[in-house]
Parts: structure tokens; C-alpha cells; sequence
């Protein structure tokens, strides 16, 4: 890792345990984050979307092991789910818990993603909690495929800007999204 992730992983980490709101890249599109156990700074990434807080927003965790800390019990599948997946894998897991109550769907639940990307997998290692990642537009628009495509609204709204990444060229996409239930199931919400 080179020595400007270094500087804004610990920039980021200092904002993120003061409850604050960062924008960052991730291993998909630019994400809007903060401390996922923090109920204010949830809040603050809701008004920042004009969202409501009914719709869930998943988090980035470094490391499969993590996974089990967010949620009552992951079923096997899911492990062999994240291990098989070659592409970013978000994957709603019921029974989320250790988590800001406002961060979970209606019905208890959370989407996780095990993030691979070096910049967002050393941030959430360093951070040593779950990290917000929602995508960095205003609730209803269509989500920005770089950096220079995030609003001026969203850039000001937001404590902190990483500084790395922002001049890669548009193309990345969203992750895939499974719902897993009790019982194994598997149900694909988008591909």
C-alpha cells in the first residue's frame, strides 16, 4: 500500500470516530460512509440522500470473519457464496445485530459486503468496525460512475473527500445482491 492511501486511511479512520461522514472509493462505486454502529452519523447519511430511513444501506466489512460479529448466524452457504464470487458480492443476511438500529431494514436485516479492493478493505481493516457504503447521489438519481460524476450537494454535504481514486475513468458498477434466508435459500435481487 502506498504512502497516500496510508494518509487517507488514517484521515478517514480520525473523521469516521468522530461520527463523521465520508466520501470514498470503494470496490464498486464511489460510496457515502460512516461508522455503521453509530445511530447519528446513519442519520446524517440518510439526510445527506434525502432517503428515508425504511430503505436499509449495506456496509463493507475487510474480511469474511467479520461477518459473523454483524449477524446472529450465517448459513453455510454464504461462505462458500463470498469465497466463490468473483465479482463485488453484497449479500442481505437476516438477524443483523452490533449494528446502528436505523442502518437495518424493517425486518432486521443487513446487506454485507466483504469488500477485496485495497483502499476500502485497508480502510474497514483499519477502522476495525463496519463502514456505511451507499452510493454517493441523492436518493432517486441515477448513481455516479466516478468521482467527477458525484453532485456538488453530495461533495459539500459530506466531512471528508478521500483523496485517492478521483481520476479513475467511469465504469464501475454496482455489486450483485443476494438475499440469504434462515434456512439457506437464496433469492438474487439483482445480478
Amino acid at each position: 500500500m502506498n504512502e497516500s492511501y496510508r494518509e487517507e486511511i488514517k484521515r478517514a479512520c480520525d473523521v469516521l470516530y468522530k461520527g463523521g461522514v465520508i466520501l470514498y472509493p470503494t470496490d464498486t462505486v464511489w460510496g457515502i460512509g460512516c461508522d455503521a454502529t453509530n445511530e447519528e452519523a446513519v442519520r446524517r447519511v440518510y439526510e445527506i440522500k434525502r432517503r428515508v430511513d425504511s430503505k436499509a444501506m449495506l456496509v463493507l466489512v475487510d474480511s469474511d470473519v467479520k461477518v459473523d460479529f454483524y449477524v446472529r448466524e450465517v448459513s453455510p452457504v454464504a461462505w462458500d457464496l463470498i469465497e466463490l464470487s468473483e465479482k463485488p458480492l453484497t449479500i442481505i443476511y437476516e438477524g443483523a445485530r452490533n449494528l446502528a438500529p436505523n442502518l437495518l431494514a424493517e425486518d432486521g436485516s443487513v446487506g454485507i459486503r466483504v469488500t477485496r479492493e485495497e483502499f476500502s478493505k485497508q480502510l474497514c481493516f483499519r477502522f476495525r468496525k463496519a463502514i456505511v457504503s451507499t452510493s454517493a447521489n441523492i436518493s432517486g438519481e441515477p448513481s455516479p460512475q466516478s468521482f467527477a460524476e458525484i453532485s456538488d450537494e453530495i461533495k459539500q454535504a459530506v466531512d471528508y473527500i478521500v483523496g485517492v481514486r478521483q481520476d479513475e475513468p467511469a465504469g464501475a458498477a454496482p455489486s450483485s445482491i443476494i438475499k440469504l434466508g434462515a434456512h439457506g435459500e437464496v433469492k438474487v435481487i439483482r445480478k
